[in-house]
């Protein structure tokens, strides 16, 4: 019985389009002069967390698009690393998960080199 993939299709779309959305609002990057040092501070602080979050959404876009092209080629659910079934409950919870629990467990402890996603076009 081949599973149902509508529902993480619109998932990741969804997931997709938020972070479309919130990529193009980067007003909090703009360099803002103030007259005050501490306030000069606080906007270059304000700034670095700006981008910091754009730099995680951006990271999560591509995994999402990514996750998205697996769909499309056949490959959804499988762990890129060792070829089995990513378990259900990790992906409703993750549906951009390229990697089984314990695939991603080694990854955070920087036993293998992570897949990057290319961005699309390549």
């Amino acid at each position: 019985m081949k599973p149902n993939l509508n529902r993480p299709r619109s998932v990741l779309k969804a997931k997709q389009a938020e972070l479309l959305q919130g990529l193009k609002n980067r007003e909090g990057i703009v360099i803002q002069q103030a007259p005050e040092d501490m306030d000069q501070v606080q906007h270059a602080a304000d700034r670095d967390i700006t981008v910091s979050k754009l730099n995680l959404d951006s990271a999560l876009l591509r995994s999402v698009r990514a996750a998205l092209r697996r769909l499309d080629e056949g490959h959804y659910g499988f762990c890129l690393r060792c070829d089995e079934a990513i378990g259900s409950k990790r992906l409703a919870a993750v549906p951009w998960a390229a990697y089984c629990i314990e695939c991603q467990a080694a990854a955070d402890r920087g036993e293998f080199e992570e897949v990057v996603a290319a961005p699309e076009g390549e």
